[in-house]
């Protein structure tokens, strides 16, 4: 297993995958990144874990877009143009995000 380090919001996270995978990682963190800097030039957060948040929900509707086949691949010609290992390292990444949003859910649970 190896672990790669994505900064997204001038923030580091460490973040296991499967032995190859690193760039492919890294090469997601740095879309997460760029979509995040996209959504805080809007000025539409009003805090670090709104931006993440809005953030989610803004790669969640690239995806579901995606899956839809909204003009884009349908979900079996994805899944075939893309190798099962990163498929798999995707997975992974995409499981720790949806993990560290919900800790940052809870946490503003908690405040509010």
């Amino acid at each position: 297993m190896a672990e790669v380090t994505v900064t997204i919001n001038n923030r580091n996270y460490g973040v296991s995958c499967d032995n190859g995978q690193e760039q492919r990682v890294a090469e997601l963190g740095q879309y997460i990144d760029e979509r995040l800097k996209s959504i805080a030039s809007a000025g539409v957060a009003t805090t670090e874990s709104h931006l993440l948040v809005l953030t989610s929900l803004v790669l969640a509707d690239e995806i579901h877009d995606l899956l839809e086949g909204n003009g884009s691949p349908s979900p079996s010609s994805l899944e075939n143009s893309i190798p099962l290992e990163e498929q798999q390292a995707l997975g992974n990444a995409v499981e720790h995000l949806n993990q560290r949003v919900l800790q940052i859910a809870n946490r503003l649970k908690d405040v509010a």
